[in-house]
């Protein structure tokens, strides 16, 4: 069994303004930076009692930036991975999650109905994102079999991956939370994934964001 830990990016301030990012390559603010930090030597101290093997990272800045300091901490590597970045928001993006009704609807009406072959204007169906962060994610734990390894990802990739592994459709409720700098375990063997542990904030307790649009 391939031990994935899937790492939401620290905070930004499109996060706090509750601005949709997709492919928005958005910096992580100060407050984001701090939570990395947390997050260094939280895995500082877990890579001593148990070996963690390699570190990818989507190509958007704000995971990239996230997954640096544990690089440092841990003498890894990071292997940037664009096929575990956000889900592309095309005309959503950047805009308010308060208004998108308001500035538009056409897309925001896809973006909320949950069906997968709706198409989203400029940007990917929920059915294209979900096959590409599935397919990406099974193709680099075939790679590390018997191994623990971290990805630095997104919020809309947590939802990908807890539906995935906890075999919730992708129009169903979501019981669990998307935190920045959470980390969320999965065990992969061959094509079946179970979820192992989710939503870890112990690192940095009551600094964590709350559960924010991608």
């Amino acid at each position: 069994m391939t031990e994935i830990w899937f790492i939401r990016h620290g905070e930004t301030d499109w996060n706090r303004q509750r601005r949709l990012q997709g492919w928005q390559d958005i910096p992580l603010n100060e407050f984001g930076v701090n939570q990395a930090s947390l997050l260094a030597a939280r895995m500082r101290e877990e890579a001593r009692r148990t070996p963690i093997h390699a570190i990818y990272s989507s190509d958007l800045q704000r995971a990239h930036a996230t997954a640096l300091p544990v690089s440092e901490q841990l003498g890894l590597r990071v292997r940037v991975e664009p096929g575990i970045r956000e889900r592309g928001f095309g005309v959503l993006e950047g805009l308010d999650h308060e208004r998108i009704d308001v500035l538009a609807p056409e897309a925001a009406a896809a973006w909320k109905s949950r069906d997968p072959l709706r198409p989203l204007d400029g940007g990917e169906t929920l059915g294209q994102f979900q096959s590409r962060v599935i397919s990406t994610v099974d193709d680099i734990a075939s790679r590390h079999d018997d191994e623990r390894i971290l990805m630095f990802t997104h919020g809309g990739v947590l939802d990908i991956i807890w539906r995935h592994a906890s075999g919730v459709p992708l129009n169903g409720p979501r019981d669990a939370a998307l935190l920045n700098v959470s980390i969320n375990r999965v065990g992969v063997q061959g094509r079946k994934w179970q979820v192992l542990d989710w939503g870890d904030v112990g690192h940095v307790a009551d600094e964590v964001g709350n559960d924010v649009v991608p």
